[in-house]
Order: structure tokens, then sequence, then C-alpha cells
């Protein structure tokens, strides 16, 4: 069991450890906040934690969350910010690390992204910021592009 001196080698006793409340999953822990806040609030509590929100990297991992928003959320509607928007350039979408969105696998519902086109052709505020949804998602599509200004809930993820 890795003794030196009579003392136990902490590195075959290290495990990480999410802080109360968050929950491990693939090396990360995620917070699922039910404070419902603008999308820059929401990051910046996601930070104040020592993380950001949430950067989805696979299928496996929209699969882990999807499971877990269906858990959380009290009805259809329910939304959660995750980070993803494209603020800084209309249709260029960025996550909170600057990097581009993998076109590769992709989990927009139905005709999202909208940018603001309501049913009836009405068009809203530019909708530049990313939440997940529980209603009518099939094979995990359930990202909605919404106003980064609408409070929502949100889902914060820090590595270790």
């Amino acid at each position: 069991m890795g003794k030196k001196g009579g003392a136990v080698d902490l590195k075959f006793h290290t495990c990480p450890k999410c802080e109360e409340g968050c929950e491990l999953h693939g090396g990360k822990c995620y917070y699922f906040s039910t404070r419902e806040s603008t999308w820059n609030q929401s990051r910046d509590y996601c930070r104040s934690k020592g993380g950001d929100l949430v950067k989805i990297d696979s299928r496996e991992e929209q699969s882990f969350l999807v499971r877990r928003l269906r858990e959380k959320m009290n009805d259809d509607y329910d939304t959660f910010w995750i980070g993803l928007t494209d603020s800084q350039e209309e249709d260029k979408w960025l996550w909170v690390d600057d990097s581009p969105l993998n076109t590769s696998f992709l989990f927009w519902n139905d005709t999202e992204p909208s940018n603001g086109q309501g049913r009836n052709g009405e068009v809203r505020e530019g909708d530049d910021c990313v939440m997940g949804k529980k209603g009518g998602a099939v094979d995990l599509k359930c990202w909605f592009d919404r106003s980064c200004k609408d409070p929502q809930k949100s889902i914060c993820e820090k590595s270790f």
C-alpha cells in the first residue's frame, strides 16, 4: 500500500472529490444551480466557485447532463444555461474557454439556433446564449438559443 518511512504514500489514496452539492463525473465536478440569473451572472457565479459554465466535450457528457437535468427540472420548460455563446460574432459559437463548437456533434433542438425568430415570425432581441431544456429532447437534442439577459438556472463545471 505504498508506505514511506511509516507514513502512507498519499499518491495511492488520492482521488478527485467534489465540494458538497456537486456531482463527480468523468473527472469533473458539476453543480446544478437552481438560482435563476442572466448568462453573465451565472458565469460569474460558476467562476466564483472555481469553475465555469459547462463546456460539453462529448456525446457521453451530453447524455450524462440530460439524465441529470431530467431529475432536476420541475417541468418540461425548466431551463439551464451552458457555456456556449455567439455573443462576440453572430453564428460563431464559442465555448467559455474560447474554443469553437465542434460541429461533429451538435445538440440543437428542432429549428435551433433561431437567433430570436419567434414562432410567428416576430423578431426578438438576438439570442446569443444557449441553455438545456427538458421538453422535446429527442436524441439528446435540447440546446436552445435564448437572450443572455433572460434569467435561467445554470450548470457549472470544474476540472481537477
